[in-house]
């Protein structure tokens, strides 16, 4: 919660953007009023000098706190839990923090690379529409491949127990954005199937999911997104 002498939180997202909602996910669990700075970046907005200022590689999200700016999301979410100790992101157990630093590289350094828009907007300019599909599943179902060995044996409810935690802050939005937006087929995974089901009736998470959003567009509702790319 803030103290009053404290500003709101602002965050710059983009309903789309996995990351953003893993940030969404993050302030919710914590239950931090915040305040949502929409960025288009189907329009570009990304890259506007004023948006730059803030954020110089053009990146959502982004978090204001103050005098604070904080942008990649694996960073704000951390500097998030070590400032609002409500509803810790890390398990004390040391086995299952290192689980969760591992998995948390997979999903930001593995996966969600190669899902950003400027990739799959070059593959679809320069080598075909239909050859993004083919990019995206190989590459998310190499990274849920290493996701579902890895935490096989620390699994609760959620990936490492039966607390949410960082894990799951991140790897919600991939499992819930690659069934909707990409027509994935997650039964080859069945650890990560059943944590889908989990997720799915976290408030915090469905509070955060790309459809709640204020700069959601209504005609999008039911599309698989990756056609508009």
């Amino acid at each position: 919660m803030m103290t009053n002498g404290e500003k709101k939180l602002q965050l710059y997202s983009c309903f789309i953007s996995h990351p953003s909602f893993s940030v969404r996910i993050a302030l919710n669990l914590k239950g931090l009023d915040y305040e949502c700075k929409s960025i288009n970046v189907f329009k570009g907005e990304q890259s506007r000098p004023e948006f730059l200022k803030i954020s110089p590689m053009g990146f959502v999200p982004t978090l204001l706190d103050g005098d604070m700016v904080l942008a990649e999301s694996s960073a704000i979410i951390l500097y998030l839990d070590d400032k609002y100790p409500q509803h810790p992101l890390l398990p004390h157990d040391l086995k299952k923090r290192a689980i969760n630093y591992q998995a948390a590289n997979i999903i930001s350094s593995t996966i969600q690379p190669t899902l950003r828009i400027p990739i799959l907007a070059y593959i679809r300019d320069n080598i075909g529409p239909d050859e993004r599909i083919t990019w995206v599943h190989k590459h998310i179902g190499k990274g849920f491949a290493a996701l579902e060995i890895l935490v096989k044996d620390h699994a609760g409810k959620y990936a490492t127990g039966d607390d949410i935690c960082l894990v799951d802050v991140l790897l919600a939005p991939q499992i819930i954005g690659t069934l909707e937006r990409y027509n994935f087929d997650i039964s080859n995974y069945p650890l990560l199937s059943r944590l889908s089901e989990s997720y799915k009736q976290v408030p915090a998470i469905r509070n955060a999911l790309p459809e709640n959003q204020p700069d959601f567009p209504k005609e999008l509702k039911g599309i698989i997104l990756i056609r508009i790319y």
